[in-house]
This record gives C-alpha cells, sequence and structure tokens, in this order.
C-alpha cells in the first residue's frame, strides 16, 4: 500500500483535490477501497455505462466488484483539465479478463466529468460521471457478443 500526503484542513484547495484523486486511482489497490471517504463526498453520486449510484459504500461496492472480476486492473491518468471545482480527467483503464484470454491486457479509454464540493475544509468529488464506449471499448472484445457488434458496425458504415 503507498501513502497519501493530506493537506491541512482548512488550507485544501480544488487543485490539491484533484492531485489527491489522481494518485489515488494511479495506485488504487484492494487495500485503499477503505480510503474511498477521502476522496469522495459522503453522499457523492457516480454513474458509469453501468452503475448509477450515490453513497461511499455503492461507490465502494463497484471497486470492489473491479477488483474481484477483473486481473490486475488499473488506472493510467492521461490528462486533465480543471477549472475552479469543474474537472475532466482522460484515462486509459487496463486490465485482463479472468474468463476470456486470461493474461492479455485489455484496455478502455474514457474521460470522467469530476464536480468538487467542500465539505468541512476538505474537497471532495461529489460528482463523477465516466464518459466511455461500452461497445466499442467493451463488448467487441468478447466471443459471441464481440462478432455481432462489429458486424453492426460494419453494417452501419456501408
Amino acid at each position: 500500500m503507498h501513502t497519501r500526503e493530506h493537506t491541512p484542513l482548512g488550507n485544501d484547495t480544488p487543485q490539491a483535490a484533484l492531485a489527491r484523486l489522481v494518485a489515488f486511482f494511479e495506485h488504487l489497490q484492494p487495500s485503499d477501497l477503505a480510503q474511498l471517504g477521502d476522496i469522495y463526498s459522503h453522499d457523492a453520486q457516480f454513474k458509469d455505462p453501468f452503475n448509477e449510484v450515490t453513497g461511499l459504500a455503492a461507490i465502494q461496492a463497484i471497486f470492489e466488484h473491479m477488483f474481484r472480476e477483473l486481473e490486475a486492473p488499473r488506472f493510467v491518468i492521461t490528462q486533465c483539465v480543471q477549472q475552479g471545482a469543474q474537472c475532466c480527467v482522460t484515462w486509459d483503464f487496463l486490465f485482463a479478463f479472468r474468463n476470456f484470454k486470461r493474461g492479455t491486457t485489455q484496455t478502455i479509454r474514457g474521460a470522467s466529468h469530476l464536480v468538487l464540493r467542500q465539505d468541512q475544509g476538505v474537497w471532495r468529488v461529489a460528482v463523477h460521471r465516466d464518459y466511455w464506449d461500452a461497445a466499442e471499448e467493451l463488448y467487441e472484445k468478447l466471443p459471441l457478443v464481440g462478432a455481432l457488434m462489429r458486424w453492426l458496425k460494419r453494417r452501419a458504415n456501408r
């Protein structure tokens, strides 16, 4: 497990919150999930192509599921753009399937829109919305479903 520097209460900034979030996700391990409250507000909203939840426990369950179902999942942050409490982060999500093409690294490229909010002097994520193409980035890599998705894509591009 890695250690994170904490900004003293009252001296926190949205920029420091984004830096904490980037470091957290780039080094995320299952043991770090108990520290999600350092990154997310207690009532944070999270949405991606498969989930729409509110609250720390629900967000933690999504990441627990990720670690349970995938081999070696990790995020590589490729760019951050911030304007005050609004942030856009682009990322690569690297992983391997446990039941299909074991050991073959897969990559999903996406972006997250984050809205930060100050709570008791600390800036945390209040809204986290992930954007990525589930069809291209995931379904096309699966047997059967992938063949169908690639066929549909070819038909649509004629």
